[in-house]
């Protein structure tokens, strides 16, 4: 079933399996969207763990989904902080709504590219999430690693991945991002979280749906081997 809600103004769209115990909830652009059917279908396919998948609308993808403002990295546009208002709208208006009518579950937080930069501060900003699912997260973003530096990462489990041509850019900031990212698993590792590093083939617009859908079913299998 994949009914379309509006949920404090923000469209979601909800796909449901019978059974499910595990919630879904993923930040999404038109792109996204778009490919949410054959997203699910892999997700599916890998795991036979039943699963609820939410995603929700984000409308300024490069203000609504990061933390703190930073110049731009490419094109003109810069960055802003509304991280905290897109918790706020999760924890306040999204969670409650479908806590309500879909009663309580372990819930996984997970996104691609600055959705998944989003996921992973919201894991150390909330105990809302039992598992992280970053794909292709761009822990490139300005200070991310040194945030990262003596924090507390809440999820239980954590899934990373990156494309192995991503930093193969002449962007000075984005071509760090392998370091970044394998300094992000050393952390959560060092701290005790179950957590992998996949390598995907190809640049960061390669298979965003089959890697969002990897990453979600790690977690779901993680969590449900703990349970």
């Amino acid at each position: 079933m994949k009914p379309t809600e509006t949920i404090g103004g923000r469209k979601c769209t909800i796909y449901t399996m019978e059974g499910a115990q595990i919630l879904l909830l993923q930040p999404v652009d038109d792109h996204d969207q778009s490919l949410l059917d054959s997203e699910v279908e892999t997700i599916g396919r890998l795991t036979d763990v039943p699963f609820t998948l939410v995603s929700f609308a984000i409308k300024e993808w490069m203000n609504e989904l990061t933390p703190w403002p930073a110049p731009p990295t490419f094109g003109r546009q810069p960055f802003g902080d509304g991280a905290e208002a897109t918790l706020g709208y999760v924890r306040d208006t999204l969670l409650p709504w479908l806590t309500q009518r879909l009663g309580a579950r372990q819930v996984i937080m997970g996104g691609y590219s600055l959705a998944g930069l989003f996921s992973l501060w919201a894991g150390y900003n909330s105990h809302l999430f039992d598992g992280i699912a970053a794909a292709s997260p761009s822990v490139w973003y300005p200070r991310w690693t040194d945030y990262t530096e003596g924090r507390e990462m809440h999820g239980k489990a954590v899934y990373l991945s990156l494309g192995d041509r991503e930093s193969h850019t002449k962007n000075p900031v984005m071509a760090h991002v392998d370091d970044a990212i394998r300094h992000q698993h050393e952390r959560l590792a060092a701290q005790g979280i179950d957590t992998t590093l996949e390598w995907n083939a190809g640049n960061h617009f390669v298979d965003s749906e089959k890697r969002m859908a990897k990453a979600f079913a790690w977690v779901v299998q993680a969590l449900s081997s703990v349970r």
